[in-house]
């Protein structure tokens, strides 16, 4: 193949007037976005893997851009790195400038959605969506506002015929996938980001849906906004849709340029671009490509766009909700959760109960014998492994959130003494722990003492002023080397029996 010289145009899809753009949508700050000479290494066992080699690239706002390139290419790496997604353990070096600076892409400019759909399936699509502005908007923004700017996100990605139906799960009938796939850009577009990208937006979904979510995001980029998605295989109807193609083969670049004058080289231009990107003539496309007029054209774009002098684009600083409001919506939308969600927090409530009765069964009385030793060990094993099990169900959603900046982790995180009694302690947790460990306790630890976990200072002899423990203790200490401090695992490990003067392990 002979890469040819290409003479088009890479404006924008607006009139630029004092640094500002003028799009379908409106008034906005355009966003002109440039990398250049971007590499990154992943170091390995004394020894470096590049992932990516020096690419070198451009991608402006009211256009929307595929990168394209067979599995293991790097895609998805350029663009966590565009995003400033990568992880801790690689190195990149080069330029990424936007607006002519090198700066944080932060909050309220980026936004990234990733190739799987995080969502609660048993929330429509409307409440999905207002949950999150919630979560994302100032907290001096109306109610109506805010529904508002729900109502026109739902408008503008075509959700509604389906905005009252429920997302849908394992258990539960929902939405398709494409709309699904919508409904997980809505919430990224809430805050109207400047930068928008997307990782496969249209993996596992069929040719129809695909296009509509293209469609969908080129209607998106044609308000201002600048779009870079990576993507798999595209039919010719969804190729058709970008307008800017950078094509890479192992971290390397062998096109950048308008996607139109790869389909004048390539009649079926998707598979085959993805096809020739292969180790057996990548090196040639690689150096054909260097050499080419495209590469040429793409590097005097890129220098004409790290000096570009437009209006700073707003940058915020984290989630604008405030901590009372993140907790209160958490809590709505936890709540409603709970209540339709049969399958999942119904059963896990009667699974508790059921292995809170097996549990206080199994360790009754299990006694103070050498063996008791192993059947605590294992009843505290099993307890611990069991709940963490069970309350990783949410992780997924929060982490996800928390790398959009959604919310705050203590908006998330609440703990036991936060929260009334009622919905944790006298329902569950006597059940099993009153059974075994209470019991244990009085037979094994200190009798006489009283524990109060409740309230902080030492444990008190029963009936007696709490002056006189001092000498008590001291005297505890010195006869039999026993801790008192308040503390459930320290206490737990010694004892005295009453009545026989003899040390007892629990």
């Amino acid at each position: 193949m002979e890469i040819e010289a290409a003479s088009a145009s890479y404006g924008g899809g607006g009139d630029v007037e004092n640094g500002v753009q003028r799009f379908n949508g409106g008034d906005r700050v355009p966003a002109f976005l440039v990398w250049e000479d971007l590499t990154v290494v992943l170091p390995k066992n004394g020894t470096t893997r590049r992932l990516l080699s020096g690419l070198t690239g451009y991608a402006e706002p009211g256009r929307i851009m595929a990168i394209m390139g067979p599995s293991g290419s790097g895609k998805s790496t350029l663009l966590d790195c565009l995003a400033g997604r990568l992880s801790r353990n690689v190195v990149m070096t080069g330029n990424i400038l936007l607006n002519g600076k090198k700066r944080r892409l932060g909050y309220g400019v980026v936004a990234y959605v990733t190739q799987d759909d995080i969502l609660l399936g048993t929330l429509t699509v409307r409440e999905t969506i207002t949950y999150s502005a919630y979560l994302r908007l100032p907290s001096t923004m109306s109610k109506e506002e805010v529904q508002d700017i729900v109502e026109g996100t739902i408008m503008e990605m075509g959700l509604q015929e389906c905005s009252d139906r429920l997302i849908g799960n394992w258990h539960l009938r929902g939405i398709s996938g494409g709309e699904k796939k919508r409904v997980s850009i809505a919430l990224e577009i809430l805050t109207r980001p400047n930068l928008l990208f997307l990782d496969e937006p249209t993996s596992g979904l069929d040719s129809a849906s695909a296009f509509f979510v293209i469609q969908t995001l080129r209607n998106v980029a044609r308000d201002g906004r600048t779009v870079v998605s990576s993507i798999h295989q595209p039919s010719s109807e969804v190729f058709a849709l970008f307008d800017d193609l950078f094509l890479l083969s192992g971290g390397e670049s062998i096109y950048f340029g308008e996607a139109k004058r790869a389909v004048q080289e390539f009649p079926t231009p998707s598979d085959p671009l993805t096809n020739l990107a292969t180790v057996q003539i990548k090196g040639m496309l690689i150096e054909k490509y260097r050499r080419s007029e495209y590469a040429a054209k793409a590097r005097a774009r890129v220098r004409e766009l790290s000096t570009i002098q437009t209006h700073e684009v707003e940058t915020k600083t984290g989630s604008q909700a405030g901590w009372w409001m993140q907790l209160s919506t958490l809590i709505r939308r936890s709540s409603l959760n709970m209540s339709r969600d049969v399958g999942y927090y119904w059963l896990r409530l009667i699974i508790y109960i059921l292995v809170s009765f097996g549990v206080g069964t199994i360790y009754f009385d299990v006694g103070t014998s050498y063996t008791a030793i192993l059947a605590r060990g294992a009843c505290g094993a099993f307890i611990s492994g069991f709940m963490t099990f069970m309350s990783i169900g949410g992780f997924p959603s929060f982490i996800e959130e928390m790398k959009g900046i959604m919310m705050m982790t203590a908006g998330f995180f609440r703990l036991l003494d936060d929260l009334p009694k009622p919905f944790w302690r006298y329902p569950v947790s006597y059940i099993s722990y009153g059974a075994w460990a209470l019991q244990g306790a009085y037979k094994n630890d200190l009798l006489g003492l009283e524990f109060d976990p409740m309230v902080p200072g030492d444990p008190k002899l029963k009936g007696l002023p709490s002056s006189l423990f001092s000498r008590s203790r001291r005297e505890l200490r010195r006869g039999f080397g026993l801790s008192t401090q308040r503390e459930i695992f320290t206490v737990s490990a010694s004892g005295l029996r009453s009545g026989k003067g003899r040390l007892f392990l629990p």
